[in-house]
């Protein structure tokens, strides 16, 4: 069922060419806006804040904020491939590494050289994966600070819910997406909520028709195989963090139940150049149960200096 907030936020996009795929995107830049649409004067002076969203949602996770942020800065956010509006390609791995590259050809296309990078969930390891290149001069925009949201960037102290492990299983991950279903995702998403009244169930339906929109189902699995890679490059990773000298803002609910709070004392202790904000009665998705204590924290926590 596609619902109004379904259509609105598609209206607010774009689909660029990239890498040979379509990437659904949404810069509140007047001059990258859709053709027709006029409400938007031009953010050109302002600075750009980039966003890489989580699993297993979309761009649509920053419904409530955007336009509070689009005050302050030209926002520049995007569904990744196999999430959203963007393409879902069945016989595709979904490396996380290959998602570092999309971001980093749109962000060329856009023509942006210097940015604020907002990272949520899954974004937070394509934000490693920039810092890692970043530490070694292969990193084409200047990363002017980085905002880290709920990403369990240190897997080993990560709580996964039992159906993303049942999803990312090489031999029963296929049939669990096949028979997963909107009132499954929508018990799942509040149960990692701090307050389940917060979720609506117009937000449920439309967050589901995104996830199943154009092969949404059939990439699911291979979609959540990239805690994996969380392993296997936890080294690259948790390295470029330490090693880095970007300033990290660290923006955390104190009562997420994934990435638990241990994960976010534990980054800012290893980081050279950073600062940690708590938010209270969160959970895992504070842009949405929270909007406004999450914006209040996030745009503190770029504005201030370390």
């Amino acid at each position: 069922m596609k619902t109004k907030a379904y259509r609105n936020w598609l209206a607010k996009g774009s689909f660029y060419n990239i890498c040979g795929r379509q990437i659904f995107v949404i810069d509140t830049n007047a001059h990258n806006s859709k053709k027709g649409n006029g409400n938007h004067s031009s953010d050109g002076n302002k600075p750009v804040l980039c966003i890489l969203h989580g699993f297993p949602t979309s761009s649509f996770d920053y419904w409530k904020v955007i336009d509070a942020l689009s005050e302050q800065f030209r926002v520049i956010i995007h569904d990744h491939l196999g999430f959203g509006f963007s393409d879902k390609p069945i016989d595709y791995s979904y490396s996380l590494i290959d998602q570092t590259d999309i971001a980093l050809c749109l962000w060329k296309q856009l023509n942006i050289e210097s940015a604020i990078i907002l990272a949520h969930d899954y974004g937070t390891s394509i934000a490693t994966e920039l810092l890692a290149r970043d530490n070694v001069g292969l990193c084409p925009i200047k990363i002017q600070q980085l905002v880290l949201c709920n990403g369990s960037i240190h897997i080993e102290l990560a709580k996964l819910r039992f159906m993303q492990k049942l999803l990312r299983n090489r031999f029963i991950g296929k049939l669990v997406a096949k028979i997963s279903n909107k009132s499954i995702l929508g018990k799942n998403l509040r149960n990692i909520y701090f307050d389940q009244s917060k979720i609506s169930q117009d937000e449920i339906d439309t967050i589901w028709a995104m996830m199943t929109h154009n092969n949404g189902k059939e990439v699911l699995a291979r979609v959540s195989r990239y805690t994996f890679e969380r392993h296997t490059l936890w080294y690259r990773w948790i390295g470029a963090l330490k090693q880095t000298p970007i300033p990290i803002k660290i923006v955390w609910p104190e009562n997420d139940p994934i990435a638990i709070a241990e994960m976010a004392r534990v980054i800012e202790k290893e980081t050279k150049n950073s600062k940690l904000y708590w938010l209270q009665d969160a959970g895992h998705f504070p842009m949405l149960e929270v909007p406004d204590s999450w914006l209040s924290e996030v745009i503190s926590a770029i504005s201030n200096p370390i």
